[in-house]
């Protein structure tokens, strides 16, 4: 575990005593299909935790009642939707909503539907909010021609595990292996320069790549490989994003700050008691650690 953060971590900024919770972002997460409720709010209490003034929480309206007992915090609005989640028409209702955000999630518990990868990819070339593309969306990235990869109208952070990464790159996910990872950062560092994102490759020492930048990340712990801990860095670095953090120091802080509950979360419950809502009630830890260095 470790407990001081790189000195060339970024910080945030102090807040000014006569702030609003206008001026520390609007964040939205659109996310959720039928028995996936729980992976878009955990975005939603994430970037609540992690400074965000406002969070939108767009789901399906099916599922709009369970989204919304959650968290009376977080604001949440359903949009049409079929037995599978979103329906397509359910697109222009969502981007409009995120764009009236600072920044955005896409893709917690969205599925694998064709609607849901249509709202991926027009949200991923139209959007102009820095955009965290997480889980499902980066399967309907993957779908996507090289070309609309680098089509896009505002920031991109994309959060893959090594399998989501492998099949970003075109790679089986089935055939991924530890050994495979240096070559996987590798290509995932070449397509970060290819399509001008940020991609934050998780896992144990999670690189965070950008067009000629990358920074090694050095907290988490095994624990920490349980559903639920990739929303929650997910809304942890929408909210930084929204907060007015471009989108490699975003993802970096991000990532140091994740870690950093998780292992706070580990050294109380175990590696193997911890869960994502865990880490949700220890974010305060990374952050104060975060800003707590000399």
């Amino acid at each position: 575990m470790t407990a001081t953060p790189p000195r060339d971590l970024v910080r945030l900024p102090p807040r000014d005593a006569a702030s609003s919770k206008r001026d520390h972002g609007r964040v939205a997460v659109a996310g959720g299909a039928a028995g996936m409720a729980g992976a878009p709010a955990l975005a939603a209490m994430a970037a609540l935790r992690s400074g965000a003034g406002l969070v939108e929480l767009l789901v399906p309206e099916s599922i709009v009642a369970i989204a919304a007992s959650f968290d009376p915090c977080v604001m949440t609005r359903g949009l049409p939707a079929d037995a599978d989640g979103f329906a397509a028409a359910a697109a222009d209702g969502l981007a409009a909503r995120l764009a009236a955000a600072d920044a955005a999630v896409v893709g917690p518990g969205i599925g694998r539907t064709a609607a849901a990868r249509g709202i991926v990819v027009r949200l991923w070339r139209e959007l102009a909010a820095p955009t965290v593309f997480d889980a499902d969306a980066l399967w309907s990235l993957a779908t996507a021609d090289a070309a609309v990869l680098r089509d896009h109208a505002g920031p991109r952070v994309l959060t893959p595990h090594a399998g989501e990464l492998a099949r970003l790159l075109g790679r089986d996910p089935a055939a991924v292996t530890a050994a495979d990872r240096p070559a996987l950062e590798e290509a995932a560092a070449t397509l970060a320069a290819e399509i001008d994102a940020v991609i934050v490759c998780k896992g144990a020492g999670t690189l965070v790549v950008a067009p000629h930048r990358q920074a090694r990340n050095d907290t988490g712990n095994p624990g920490m490989a349980t559903a639920g801990t990739g929303d929650v860095l997910a809304g942890v670095i929408a909210a930084l994003l929204g907060q007015g953090l471009d989108a490699f120091d975003a993802a970096r802080l991000g990532a140091w700050v994740h870690g950093r509950a998780g292992d706070a979360a580990a050294a109380d419950l175990g590696e193997v008691s911890m869960t994502a809502r865990d880490l949700l009630d220890r974010l305060h830890v990374g952050f104060r650690a975060a800003a707590s260095r000399s």
